[in-house]
């Protein structure tokens, strides 16, 4: 079995549908399996697959369990050479999959490869960055990336100038066809099963977010190269099922990934210092939170209001 794709859905059944067709649509040359793990959907996710696509090995929690534990489901049951994390909100272009195989055949000192992503309109999407370090991560906590954007702690960890290798326009320059990177985004996350035999399964500590960045560190720090590679290409519509949850819950989740990302790689100083900050981040957005939501209901008020005028 060359690949072994591994897909972790919730409530994005349409996009879902798209993607898998778009898998069986335009792979050839390879053999592969497809695992989708639903996470307690509530939209008919799970019965869309059993009778649209009856050959995909389909696993279904009663609950969302996270992103980690649920790709570990895949993973362990995967026979691939190669396994591929991948979001249920992509779309596979002709011979991606082969392109990206034949990609890592050519350089075995690759561990984990991410691809050229395009957003919905074909524009390109960045998908490259350095690992975390405090500065940068206290600024994102603190609301302030946007207003130090332009900061070299921010310019630094968002490769600002990281070279894509492609043109404005989406095409390929250059005779390079690839860069090392620490950290591809997990939107399309190929890994050698070598790197799972020498480092484990992602940490399911990590619910969501920051999972691929650990995953990818500890690649990093046991000796695999990570490559971006322009050879595949790949449509990405980015954080779909992220729009389901309110903006109070997912500060929460961040804060407590981003707190287990620096105490497994940063020590107990920097580790204090985040967990403070990140406190300070969920405090932030309830408070956002309660202002937007009695914004809203003036505004309804108001509304009302009028109409009984009007009336």
């Amino acid at each position: 079995m060359d690949l072994s794709i591994v897909i972790v859905t919730w409530n994005v059944r349409d996009l879902l549908e798209n993607c898998l067709a778009s898998i069986y649509r335009e792979t050839r040359g390879i053999s592969f399996e497809v695992f989708v793990i639903d996470n307690g959907s509530k939209d008919g996710t799970a019965q869309m697959v059993s009778s649209k696509f009856p050959t995909v090995k389909l696993i279904r929690n009663t609950e969302n369990k996270g992103f980690s534990y649920s790709n570990n489901l895949g993973i362990r049951k995967s026979k691939g050479r190669f396994i591929l994390l991948l979001n249920p909100d992509t779309l596979i272009f002709r011979d991606t999959f082969l392109d990206t195989l034949i990609f890592m055949e050519h350089h075995p000192e690759c561990g984990i490869a991410g691809i050229h992503l395009l957003n919905r309109d074909y524009t390109h999407q960045d998908s490259v960055r350095r690992f975390p370090k405090f500065l940068d991560q206290a600024l994102i906590l603190l609301k302030l990336h946007l207003v130090f954007s332009q900061s070299r702690a921010m310019q630094r960890y968002v490769e600002k100038d990281f070279d894509y290798l492609v043109d404005e326009y989406g095409e390929d320059k250059g005779e390079k066809n690839f860069e090392e990177v620490n950290q591809v985004m997990g939107a399309y996350f190929m890994v050698r099963r070598e790197v799972f035999q020498k480092i484990g399964l992602l940490d399911e500590r990590f619910f969501v977010w920051m999972e691929e960045v650990d995953f990818c560190k500890r690649a990093y720090d046991a000796g695999f190269k990570i490559y971006y590679t322009r050879d595949a290409k790949a449509m990405h519509y980015y954080g779909a099922a992220f729009k389901q949850i309110s903006s109070l819950r997912k500060q929460m989740i961040f804060a407590h990934s981003i707190r287990r990302y620096f105490i497994k790689h940063h020590g107990i100083a920097q580790y204090a210092l985040i967990a403070f900050l990140s406190w300070i981040s969920v405090a932030l957005a309830a408070v956002i939170q309660i202002t937007r939501a009695k914004e809203r209901r003036n505004v309804t008020k108001s509304y009302i209001r009028k109409e009984k005028e009007y009336i």
